[in-house]
């Protein structure tokens, strides 16, 4: 008899807690009293193999029972709170008796093929410039072997847009993964600077094929009174792609090489490029595919609004990727203070996406919900350059991952609501170009007019205030 999904978490869950209590209560003393070390090294691979297997539980209740996603947070919560599995898991011994097991839904495919994409792009970024060095490189030729990526997966995004709405959005997945899984392990054969330019190029360009297609497939695939929340859930995973790609990346690099690193995370694809295999096309899509190219698109008002909000929320997060590890190096912090700024955002978000707080997305209008989202953001910049201390930091860090977490969702439901099926492919490709765009933008800019610090920080926010002011008199209000 298969067990239940709850009665798997709540195994792993009690495991997770007896290794941290055992880590906490006896290495941790063994170590820094007895100096005993090994007893934490031995003792943390355990727990730290445990709670991998811990997490993939509660993914496997989140697909199976389909519970609401605050239990899937309130799960992770718990694994780093002592005796915090103990006190859920009389929770969880409750609802094993009152849940019923779901059958699997294959959109869950999707948003994996969602998460690895944008997991790809966060696993390089603490580790593609020191390899490049690693190779010879100059410091001109890092540069543009760090912005290459993002130039030629705007290209990518476009070709997808265009061929996803002629070939189909699953046909273009499958093509997408498979020239990304290839590049990825392609890194292996990289000698000199030179191959590294053309694998950076091909990778960016054949990863431009995914975003795409799979946010085309998602809009399709979701009622159109639930693309607020529809949207929100699925910026879940890319808000956890950012918070978890960086730290992989950085860890696993410090034990194997980059083209190892990189070969892992193709790995990761070649598997959803097997589960993609099960994915079937509906004949409803198939039926569409004859009306297609009859079916222009049209450039209203929610449509720019959607792509020039996507500019601008990229052009904040390139911004703040630039001049945030300055700033605090500046203020006299380690770059791991950074890291964990930027992650900070990162999980406030995350929270907004998957607990019910997302249903505000579906009775807001999509240009209110963009309006709020991007009022915040420019706050947040211009309050940025005036916090000096740890905890004003985080404040504002937070306040800024509630003004994502309102922009997110908004430009995609926009986009949504702006578009017809048959063309939503060539749009979410017009739509990340604008994305890759925004990114590359916001470096750039503030680099060429010399803005560091405060002064970029200010620049920033009143671009991103003096565009709220622009959505304010285009907005179109719910009902």
């Amino acid at each position: 008899m298969q067990a239940h999904p709850i009665r798997i978490l709540r195994i792993m869950g009690i495991l997770d807690g007896l290794s941290l209590l055992v880590l906490l209560c006896i290495s941790m003393p063994l170590k820094y009293i007895w100096d005993h070390p090994q007893f934490v090294t031995i003792n943390g691979a355990l727990h730290g193999g445990i709670f991998i297997l811990y997490c993939l539980a509660i993914l496997y209740v989140q697909i199976r029972i389909q519970w609401r996603g605050h239990w899937t947070f309130l799960s992770f919560l718990a694994a780093f709170i002592p005796l915090g599995n103990f006190a859920l898991d009389r929770q969880l011994k409750k609802m094993e008796h009152t849940t019923t097991t779901q059958p699997f839904q294959r959109i869950w495919i999707v948003y994996g093929i969602i998460f690895f994409s944008f997991f790809d792009l966060f696993v390089q970024l603490p580790v593609m410039s020191t390899y490049a060095l690693s190779l010879g490189a100059s410091t001109f030729v890092v540069g543009i072997v760090v912005g290459l990526y993002s130039f030629t997966n705007t290209f990518g995004n476009i070709f997808s847009g265009v061929f996803t709405d002629k070939i189909g959005a699953y046909k273009m997945l499958m093509l997408g993964l498979l020239l990304s899984v290839a590049s990825l392990f392609s890194y292996q054969f990289i000698e000199d600077p030179t191959m590294l330019l053309i694998v950076r190029s091909l990778h960016g360009f054949s990863s431009g094929f995914i975003t795409p297609a799979a946010f085309a497939l998602l809009a399709n695939l979701r009622r159109e009174d639930t693309q607020g929340s529809g949207s929100a859930f699925t910026g879940a995973f890319v808000g956890l792609a950012a918070i978890i790609g960086p730290a992989t990346g950085g860890i696993l690099a410090t034990k194997m090489s980059v083209p190892n690193v990189l070969s892992i995370v193709g790995g990761i694809g070649a598997l959803l490029l097997i589960a993609l295999l099960f994915l079937q096309r509906t004949k409803q899509q198939r039926s569409q595919n004859v009306m297609k190219e009859r079916v222009p698109l049209i450039w209203s008002k929610k449509l720019v609004q959607s792509y020039v909000g996507a500019f601008f929320l990229m052009f904040s997060q390139g911004s703040l990727a630039y001049l945030l590890p300055i700033y605090v190096q500046e203020l006299g912090y380690t770059s791991r203070m950074s890291g964990t700024l930027l992650s900070m955002f990162g999980i406030v978000a995350v929270i907004i996406f998957i607990t019910p707080l997302n249903r505000i997305f579906d009775y807001l209008s999509a240009s209110t919900s963009l309006l709020i989202g991007i009022v915040l953001l420019g706050v947040s910049q211009i309050l940025l350059g005036e916090a000096t201390t740890t905890i004003p930091l985080y404040g504002v860090l937070s306040l800024y991952g509630i003004g994502f977490s309102f922009t997110f969702p908004a430009i995609n439901k926009l986009l949504a609501e702006a578009t017809e099926k048959e063309i939503r492919g060539k749009a979410y490709g017009y739509f990340y170009a604008f994305f890759s765009i925004g990114t590359v933008a916001g470096s750039f800019v503030l680099g060429s007019l010399d803005l560091i610090n405060q002064p970029g920080f200010l620049f920033t926010g009143v671009s991103l205030l003096a565009f709220s002011i622009v959505v304010f008199f285009l907005r179109e209000r719910k009902g």
